[in-house]
């Protein structure tokens, strides 16, 4: 009765998370794979291609029931998202379409709509190339968008292929996000671990002072400290003004608008997440311990990493995790603190969401980085024998 109680009282909290998170994630992951803007734009098209093969000649069904669907799109707005979905796949179809569509509106009654009608306009329009782009975008699901998130595509006979170099990039950022992700993890694991430890063996007087200060980042905006930070790098901030007063540097050191500057920011807001699980576990460690060891012989290095580092680890690993997660979704910190060689993934799913409009690749980015980062959450989990997980 008491376990029905309790899930009774979690009720409102599983579906605040069901309809508020999880089923909006899914559906808009669901972008990645599947194809909407074809087969609602040319569904006549689609229909006179069904039983076509690329290597057959082109029926001329098609043609007609491609001006047909012209003039429907025109009336319903949705040409435009079609022709932009056929364009990322073969470039200067949405130019063509887009001419295609204002002459055949324009056409007079009883006009032919056949081959020649639309070589007239534009030769890409009767390749084959175009109606097996056409035909593959009007599936329910297709895999571009992912192919495109990994730097893949199709060839016009259904091949997967690298993309030429030129168009490689996803994977680059990828491997970006990961790199910054992992300096930022470090960072942060430096600096947090012995914070934590003083936490542990000061008075409670001081450990309050410490706590206080280590969640006073959570008390100003993100924007407000990341702004800060610009403030503070720059050639004629603070920080370079005091080590050239110092004479430690003969001319100003270039801190922003580089990796320097989004490491450095991004460690500042994210250490708290370090060292609060760190805290949480060493805490709960006996202080006899260390002294058991030493009045065993051990060195005090050796009592430490034979005896308080392994006991510290699923802090360790619980505060890796955290600071690792939240460092490969920042998007606001590298934007304004890095270079455009060190915008992360987030940023381009930003742009495709909210500039482009692009929300299959946008879908298939987010996708991408949610897999890799359960992949490497779950080594992590491996590797700290089951104990990433834990808090202490």
């Amino acid at each position: 009765m008491a376990r029905y109680r309790k899930t009774f009282f979690l009720m409102p909290l599983i579906g605040f998370l069901l309809i508020f998170f999880v089923v909006p994630m899914v559906w808009f992951l669901s972008y990645a794979v599947r194809e909407t803007e074809v087969p609602r734009a040319l569904p006549r098209t689609l229909e006179a291609l069904s039983h076509w093969q690329q290597d057959q000649p082109v029926p001329e069904t098609a043609f007609a029931a491609l001006a047909g669907d012209m003039i429907e799109a025109a009336n319903s707005g949705s040409m435009a998202d079609a022709a932009r979905r056929l364009n990322y796949e073969l470039t200067g179809v949405r130019s063509a379409l887009s001419k295609a569509s204002r002459v055949v509106r324009r056409a007079g009654a009883g006009t032919d709509f056949d081959i020649d009608f639309f070589n007239t306009i534009d030769p890409v329009l009767t390749s084959p190339a175009f109606f097996a782009v056409v035909k593959r975008a009007g599936n329910a699901m297709s895999d571009h968008y992912l192919l495109a998130a990994v730097d893949l595509q199709r060839t016009p006979a259904g091949a997967v292929v690298r993309a030429p170099q030129e168009n490689r990039l996803y994977l680059t950022v990828l491997w970006r996000t990961l790199e910054i992700a992992c300096m930022v993890t470090l960072a942060c694991l430096f600096l947090g671990f012995p914070v934590a430890v003083l936490l542990t063996t000061s008075s409670e007087k001081v450990a309050d002072t410490i706590l206080v200060l280590v969640m006073l980042p959570f008390w100003t905006s993100l924007l407000v400290r990341t702004t800060a930070w610009i403030v503070l790098l720059q050639k004629e901030g603070i920080i370079n003004g005091v080590l050239l007063s110092l004479g430690l540097i003969a001319e100003p050191l270039t801190m922003i608008f580089n990796r320097t500057g989004v490491v450095i920011a991004m460690t500042h807001v994210l250490l708290p997440f370090m060292i609060l699980p760190l805290y949480g576990t060493l805490k709960a460690i006996p202080r006899g311990y260390m002294r058991a060891a030493a009045s065993l012989g051990a060195r005090p290095f050796t009592a430490f990493h034979r005896v308080y580092l392994p006991l510290a680890a699923p802090g360790i690993a619980a505060g890796c995790i955290m600071v690792f997660i939240l460092s490969v979704g920042y998007y606001v910190t590298p934007a304004l603190v890095g270079g455009p060689s060190d915008q992360m993934l987030s940023a381009f799913v930003a742009n495709y969401t909210t500039g482009t409009g692009n929300w299959g690749l946008a879908s298939a980015l987010g996708l991408i980085l949610l897999i890799v980062t359960i992949i490497l959450y779950l080594l992590a989990q491996r590797l700290s024998g089951g104990r990433a997980i834990s808090l202490g």
